[in-house]
């Protein structure tokens, strides 16, 4: 699919991230050779490969632009991808059809030039180029086009991974991700799923009053067999909106994985559900670190204690230099105010981590057992406690979606119903 060239009149710095909304799905396992002419170019092209979206990625670069790639390709077949940046003297029409008798069908070619002319543009979508950027282009200019060359524009909001994970263990992770995701699902109306990654121990079920046969373990104990008609029949359907994807909470097994063992659960996952929230269980392994790094948003929770503190300072600290093209990781405090327990307040966290909570969710014990006990959520509880506002709030953030606002009725609605029915 040939996509729209976009002309880039004014420069960004490489690392800048993008916004909330501006969702990119990564790119498959794909081979992507790129020839640049200048150093900057090669620059942005090489911090593009270390983004986690083309993490699955094989990128080679060279130097010498498109006569580079001619020489290159006079006996060696072309990659699935291929990137030239134009030499501002020479003519790259000329250069491109030189280089077409030698392409692979199904090779992609994405053109880096100088020239903002609608005119050549066109010339280069006769040809068959799939992208044209405008130098000087920025990292997340690159990763833009190469995904989207896989990724169709209908599907562009398809996909969005948010991961909640907690600083500490016994912080409520899990409770936050939970209501969260029900917010999501009910005040947002995404079609969403909650992944619950902590297959020993999970709360999910619990918490969704759901006890499905089947669920997460059969996939990843599966992986041949995940596909979207599989994981469809893994997933447990607590409202219109929501799924569950049930952890066991068993332990007849260990489960020990590989760093890339959920891979193909949540690729298939990305490609059918809006919006997937995993429940990321408070652990330190491969596979822990590659779902937080892979996601697109992240939540972490919070108890205001000094152990959380460091901790959500390693953990933001850490995903925030392994994603420098994305929005750095949300954090919020949960258990605030719990009675004669000495406290870190917001302020605190705020300067040590340079960064503001997003909320900070009042202790209230009574409420948020009768929810856990109930197998129901807060906003089942209490619609209108300030809680479930918060809630409704993180899941915007994490989002970039706003509530899905209901028509209000009026006085005459029942007569204006009973006229439409006459």
């Amino acid at each position: 699919m040939i996509s729209y060239a976009r002309h880039n009149t004014e420069e960004q710095p490489a690392t800048a991230p993008p916004p909330a909304d501006d969702h990119i799905a990564p790119a498959p396992r794909v081979s992507v050779q790129a020839f640049c002419d200048t150093v900057e170019t090669a620059a942005a092209v090489q911090s593009a490969g270390e983004d986690r979206r083309l993490g699955k990625a094989h990128l080679k670069i060279q130097m010498g632009g498109m006569a580079a790639a001619a020489e290159a390709y006079r006996s060696a077949p072309t990659p699935n991808v291929i990137v030239l940046e134009a030499d501002a003297r020479s003519n790259v029409l000329t250069e491109l059809d030189q280089l077409a008798t030698m392409c692979d069908p199904g090779t992609r070619v994405v053109v880096i030039g100088r020239i903002n002319d609608v005119a050549l543009y066109r010339e280069l979508v006769r040809r068959g180029v799939s992208d044209y950027l405008i130098a000087p282009i920025g990292t997340i200019d690159v990763v833009r086009s190469i995904c989207n060359l896989f990724s169709a524009p209908e599907a562009k909001a398809v996909g969005r991974i948010v991961a909640v994970v907690g600083a500490k263990g016994g912080v409520g992770a899990s409770t936050v991700a939970h209501n969260v995701g029900w917010a999501i699902a009910r005040d947002l109306a995404m079609d969403s799923v909650v992944a619950d990654l902590d297959l020993a121990f999970g709360t999910a079920g619990l918490d969704y009053n759901q006890d499905p046969p089947q669920g997460i373990a059969d996939a990843v104990f599966s992986p041949d067999r995940v596909d979207t008609a599989f994981i469809d029949r893994l997933l447990s359907k607590c409202t219109d909106h929501l799924s569950l994807l049930a952890a066991p909470a068993t332990l007849e097994r260990v489960y020990d994985f590989g760093a890339d063992a959920f891979d193909a659960i949540f690729d298939t996952l990305r490609a059918s559900m809006p919006c997937i929230v995993l429940d990321v269980p408070h652990q330190w392994s491969g596979w822990t670190k590659r779902a937080l790094i892979g996601a697109d948003d992240i939540l972490i929770v919070a108890a205001p204690d000094l152990a959380n503190l460091r901790n959500t300072k390693n953990i933001y600290d850490l995903l925030k230099t392994s994603r420098p093209n994305d929005r750095p990781p949300l954090y919020c405090l949960n258990q605030v105010g719990v009675p004669k327990r000495p406290e870190i307040n917001a302020g605190e966290f705020a300067k040590a981590i340079e960064s503001k909570p997003i909320a900070s969710i009042p202790f209230d014990p009574q409420m948020f057992g009768a929810a856990a006990n109930n197998g129901q959520m807060i906003a089942e509880i209490s619609a209108n406690h300030r809680t479930t506002e918060m809630f409704l709030q993180i899941a915007q953030r994490l989002t970039g979606r706003s509530e899905t606002k209901k028509p209000k009725g009026s006085l005459l609605s029942p007569l204006i119903e009973k006229l439409k029915g006459g």
